[in-house]
């Protein structure tokens, strides 16, 4: 009976044993792995569920089924025309081959590594021998966007007034012939014929974010200031047009007004002329020889202050001067 005891207690300590070897695990959804024995691939597992192996012997080197990001850090890259730009990349990618995989990479990290050198070789060749426009823009449409030659008057201006002034509405910028969806999709096709040796298929590249580089963005910003500021001038050169319109208007308007006030004035001195006229007449009538001497003496009033020397007083202008009697 001891030894019955003895033979179960044994077996049962034996099967602690072997469980606790772990002849038993478990892969998960989402997961493959890759059986090792000394250092040698036995099998692969790409099912999820219970599996066993070896104790002791076979090791287990898990690996993620599902799709996987990688995120490059941002390069400053030159362009065709050698103006420097950071591009900065992500791609997607997951492993195909667990066995290739496991020879050729070996661990996440060091897929990351091979994918830098992979992914950051071909963007640096893309973007280079590329122009600026086709790693920047995704289209023309640009260039099919309406644009109006009349900039409305601001808000809190008078209703009904514009300025027009044709502001380079007609500027046209080039055409891409890739665009920076092309030049992602070259990115990846020349990527994806390095990868699979490694174990790895590429699902895509993109172009997260392009940026300029110092230089190149106070070039910009001052082709920006300079586009500003010729607008400014237009606006300027539009209202001078103005107010010299404005002006001329205003002179026409005031020559016209002193044009009519001198016509009345001259036509109101004409009636007062002809009204003075007639009582002068009036008055010659009534006493001649009193008319002529008062204009006599106006007259004298009038000039001789102003005659240096009189020479003789022997015309008749003189009559009343030197008699007595007030006429020669």
């Amino acid at each position: 009976m001891k030894n019955i005891l003895t033979i179960v207690a044994v077996v049962f300590v034996a099967i602690l044993l072997l469980l606790a070897l772990g002849p038993l695990y478990v892969l998960r959804e989402g997961e493959q792995a890759v059986i090792v024995q000394f250092g040698k691939i036995v099998r692969v597992e790409t099912e999820a569920g219970l599996k066993s192996k070896a104790p002791l012997v076979e090791k287990v080197r898990r690996f993620p089924k599902k799709v996987l990001s990688w995120d490059g850090e941002a390069q400053r890259l030159p362009t065709a025309e050698n103006q420097f730009i950071w591009v900065d990349t992500t791609a997607r990618w997951r492993i195909s081959d667990p066995k290739k995989f496991y020879e050729s990479v070996g661990t996440i990290t060091q897929a990351h590594s091979r994918l830098d050198d992979v992914v950051d070789s071909e963007v640096r060749k893309i973007v280079s021998r590329n122009p600026l426009r086709e790693a920047v823009r995704i289209s023309n449409v640009i260039n099919k966007i309406e644009r109006k030659d009349v900039y409305q008057t601001p808000a809190g201006e008078e209703e009904g007034m514009e300025v027009s002034i044709p502001l380079f509405s007609k500027v046209s910028y080039d055409e891409i012939s890739k665009g920076r969806e092309v030049l992602s999709e070259e990115m990846l096709a020349e990527s994806v014929r390095i990868t699979p040796q490694y174990g790895i298929v590429l699902i895509d590249i993109v172009i997260r974010q392009i940026k300029y580089s110092d230089d190149l963005t106070e070039s910009v910003y001052n082709r920006m200031i300079k586009e500003r500021n010729q607008i400014a001038q237009a606006f300027r050169s539009d209202g001078e047009g103005k107010k010299a319109a404005l002006v001329g208007e205003m002179e026409r308007e005031r020559k016209s007004i002193l044009s009519g006030a001198y016509r009345e004035a001259e036509r109101i001195k004409g009636d007062a002329d002809a009204k003075a006229s007639a009582i002068y007449a009036d008055a010659y009538k009534q006493n001649p020889e009193f008319y002529t001497f008062w204009k006599a003496m106006d007259s004298y009033q009038e000039l001789l202050p102003r005659f240096n020397k009189t020479l003789t007083t022997e015309p008749d202008y003189f009559n009343y001067l030197y008699n007595r009697e007030g006429r020669r």
